[in-house]
């Protein structure tokens, strides 16, 4: 059975720290994503990892900000965010294929998805 599950949100204050975790199981994924949609919005990709040689691609809104990175041994992928702004509040998914993705795209289709976890900065 394939699972994709999300870990590590919560509330925060703008300026703070939170690191997601997804942990999956039943395929080895080569390519994973983080996705985020706030209420009333599109769902937008923010970060990527290629798991063959640590590709990592990221959205122009979260650069410098967010660190994407992952544990090839434990099929892991993890979302360092760090100076959040109230902009960063939104449900946040992990996005997973078993397909090796070259270019890590932070906009591609998914074939596995987590059920999301919420991430809501405070002013």
């Amino acid at each position: 059975q394939v699972q994709v599950v999300e870990s590590g949100g919560g509330l925060v204050q703008a300026g703070g720290s939170l690191r997601l975790s997804c942990t999956t199981s039943g395929l080895t994924f080569y390519t994973m994503a983080w996705f985020r949609q706030a209420p009333g919005k599109e769902r937008e990709g923010v970060a990527c990892y290629g798991r063959i040689g640590t590709a990592t691609n990221y959205a122009d809104s979260v650069k410098g900000r967010f660190t994407v990175s992952g544990d090839n041994s434990k099929n892991a992928m993890y979302l360092q965010m760090n100076n959040l702004s109230p902009e960063d509040t939104a449900m946040y998914y992990c996005a997973a294929d078993n397909r090796v993705l070259w270019d890590c795209p932070i906009n591609g289709e998914y074939d596995y998805w987590g059920q999301g976890t919420q991430v809501t900065v405070s002013f």
